[in-house]
């Protein structure tokens, strides 16, 4: 086993070629350092230093070794960096989950910042709903994930970050009679048939709109269900039905379709990031760079466990 120390004394020799040089460089004395290089051409087997009375250059063996011994030590120098950026979240790997519907706000800006300050973090990036998100988070896949949820209705037992707040609006058909005025009937929207996402995959929001149908006493007529919001706004524009969406989805303009407030009690959604409170420092650089670009008044909270 070579140790650092070693292959410090050896490129001293190599770069100096002479002995006393050498030692005074590295502020010892001469017999020791010509002690020390014997040690290692015999633990290597190999001379590494052609001596003579006049001179000190390389064998073949101590060329084939110099450049790799500069390349460990430079390696070994490098190694408290590298360690206090993994420690502080400089450098390291994030695995994000996130919901179309964060797309269309400031998640592209908050990405391309976030690269730009660390590049040193590999950063992986997995469209997924909250039904997909949870069961990553327990296989260890995902370390964080922006979520879409009814407002008080985050899942248990994750740090939460609030990102925004927003009423949802209703997306139909430019060809709609209703779709003229600045906003709509609350009852007239109850009777239009209905697009809607899977229960599954956000069951407190589904809740949240099935909550308006109540109100009206009746219930919803659900003629189409979709994942991805850019998917209902597409059935929309095809005249399949109305969909209740959150208001940044209005940033996806869809020939054929308009978006407009209702009139009265309507569903509110959040979108939080969530995380793990044991997560790596990577993960709490991000959500301390995301925390840092939002409003004073969207501050972190924990769920109950």
């Amino acid at each position: 086993m070579i140790d650092l120390r070693s292959l410090r004394q050896f490129l001293a020799v190599a770069e100096e070629l002479h002995f006393g040089r050498a030692a005074e460089r590295l502020h010892m004395t001469q017999p020791p350092l010509t002690q020390a290089i014997q040690k290692l051409e015999q633990s290597l087997g190999a001379t590494l230093f052609e001596r003579s009375s006049r001179s000190v250059r390389l064998s073949a063996a101590g060329a084939a070794l110099l450049p790799n011994a500069q390349a460990l030590l430079t390696q070994a120098e490098g190694l408290p960096a590298l360690v206090q950026a993994a420690a502080d979240g400089r450098r390291g790997r994030l695995n994000l989950g996130f919901v179309s519907t964060v797309g269309f706000g400031d998640l592209p800006r908050w990405l391309r910042s976030f690269r730009e300050l660390y590049p040193e973090v590999a950063l992986s990036l997995r469209e997924a709903t909250l039904d997909v998100q949870l069961p990553e988070f327990e296989r260890g896949e995902l370390d964080a994930g922006f979520i879409i949820h009814a407002p008080g209705s985050q899942p248990a037992g994750f740090e939460r970050l609030k990102i925004a707040r927003e009423a949802m609006v209703l997306a139909l058909s430019a060809d709609e009679a209703m779709a003229s005025g600045p906003s709509l009937d609350a009852a007239e929207v109850a009777r239009q048939p209905l697009v809607i996402f899977p229960r599954a995959i956000a069951p407190s929001l589904f809740e949240a709109v099935l909550d308006f149908y109540r109100q009206q006493q009746r219930e919803p007529g659900i003629v189409q269900e979709a994942i991805q919001m850019q998917t209902i706004v597409n059935l929309v524009s095809a005249g399949i039905g109305v969909a209740w969406v959150p208001a940044s989805v209005m940033a996806f303009q869809r020939p054929g379709v308009v978006y407009k407030p209702v009139q009265g009690a309507v569903p509110t959604c959040e979108t939080s990031l969530i995380w793990r409170s044991d997560a790596a420092p990577a993960v709490q650089r991000f959500v301390a760079h995301v925390r840092a670009q939002l409003p004073q008044n969207l501050a972190p909270s924990k769920s109950a466990v």
